[in-house]
């Protein structure tokens, strides 16, 4: 059976499954994502350690996802996303029954430990069972329930904690996720282009170190590390923000700023578009600058003008992400799964070092300190596009941006 072709019944069966899946991801990822305020109020805490349930699951799923890819060459692909998902689900089922802030850290750090399973495998599925040309096309939509599914756990477990209960509205969503990953097992088809092969540890291991040996390719993974870590301090802490005064917003006024995600889904739809005509590398710096800008805009006392840039920030960040981890796909020789997979390690070792740091700039110095924090950070990718950009690059890597939506 050849690959799938753009179009076809079998290829839309699979890319709603993925879109369902990449909502899933996401929805019960960053869901506690607004309710840091709430935690640090209700469990007596500072920011930073209010910040924990995102960044332990963040940093579980960093570190799992290097040997995910790994178990589903010797599992099965399909056996290790549909496990992944069930179990992240009824993790977030158990988490409305945590009364105690170690108690949510465990669930939190199992639910990130579980869902590893999902990003990296998603990957190196579709690029063996979706039709080279049709391949980005059927990133694109992934990515897509990537954003819409971070976005309405933002705005969903904030509107209904605001009249109920964080409780009610986190055991919400493990319901819905149930749900929607019984919908993933019954739609998504067994692999019919995959070679399972026996595990060994050594060609794990082997093959991570491999790709540490390419500078292109620590740049890349620096580059996800800074951005990702930028990004989700600006929106653990622009809830803390816009909560207290002048602003004073309730939490589900504050959840429509997560609105912004549509446009950041948008951006990565036409970021290759952008980077085919005018290259990776001035797109990339384009992005990078949006970025600055958003944030530094963010400094504003006017509350539409922090929308702005917020969504400027989004933009950019978006934009960023779908051309550097479409370039690792590229530019790796060989073990492009283990590639993809060191890019998710940083992106999200990024996410929770960062996430956590940034509650001790809100806290000393407040918004400029965690805005000074995140321009800083943007700046170090900036210098890290423009050593790669002095790097030669492979020829495997010179093709058309015919991949540049492989991302989570």
């Amino acid at each position: 059976m050849g690959t799938i072709e753009r179009g076809t019944k079998r290829y839309w069966q699979i890319n709603w499954a993925f879109f369902t899946a990449g909502f899933v991801t996401f929805v019960t990822l960053y869901d506690v994502q607004p309710l840091l305020p709430v935690f640090a109020k209700e469990f007596q805490v500072p920011a930073a350690l209010a910040s924990l349930p995102l960044s332990v699951a963040t940093a579980a799923l960093a570190v799992t996802m290097l040997i995910a890819g790994t178990l589903s060459e010797t599992l099965g692909r399909k056996r290790v996303m549909v496990a992944a998902l069930v179990v992240t689900s009824l993790l977030a089922l158990l988490t409305a029954f945590s009364s105690h802030l170690p108690t949510l850290l465990l669930l939190r750090l199992l639910q990130g430990a579980a869902l590893a399973g999902l990003p990296a495998v998603a990957m190196a599925y579709l690029s063996e069972e979706i039709a080279p040309d049709s391949l980005a096309s059927a990133m694109g939509l992934y990515i897509s329930g990537n954003a819409i599914g971070g976005m309405t756990g933002r705005i969903g477990t904030a509107i209904i904690t605001e009249y109920v209960s964080w409780q009610v509205a986190l055991g919400s969503i493990g319901l819905l996720c149930l749900a929607l990953s019984i919908y993933f097992a019954w739609a998504l088809p067994p692999s019919a282009h995959f070679t399972r092969r026996p595990f060994a540890a050594k060609y794990l291991f082997t093959s991570l170190r491999q790709q540490l040996r390419d500078p292109g390719l620590v740049h890349l993974y620096g580059v996800a590390f800074l951005l990702m870590g930028s990004f989700v301090t600006l929106y653990n802490y622009i809830t803390f923000r816009l909560l207290a005064p002048p602003f004073s917003l309730g939490h589900s006024q504050v959840s429509l700023v997560f609105l912004v995600y549509l446009a950041g889904s948008f951006t990565s739809s036409i970021a290759g578009s952008l980077a085919r005509r005018f290259g990776r590398i001035p797109v990339l710096r384009a992005n990078l600058a949006v970025m600055a800008l958003g944030a530094l805009i963010t400094l504003s006392g006017w509350l539409p003008l922090i929308v702005v840039g917020i969504g400027l920030f989004t933009c950019g960040f978006f934009g960023t992400h779908t051309l550097a981890s479409g370039w690792v796909g590229l530019r790796a020789k060989s073990a492009k799964a283990q590639a993809a997979a060191l890019y998710l390690f940083f992106y999200y070792l990024g996410s929770s070092i960062s996430g956590t740091v940034g509650g001790f700039f809100w806290t000393s110095m407040g918004w400029r300190g965690v805005t000074g924090m995140i321009v800083a950070l943007v700046c170090g990718g900036y210098v890290l596009v423009e050593r790669l950009a002095a790097l030669p690059e492979p020829a495997a890597a010179r093709v058309p941006e015919a991949a540049v939506r492989e991302a989570v």
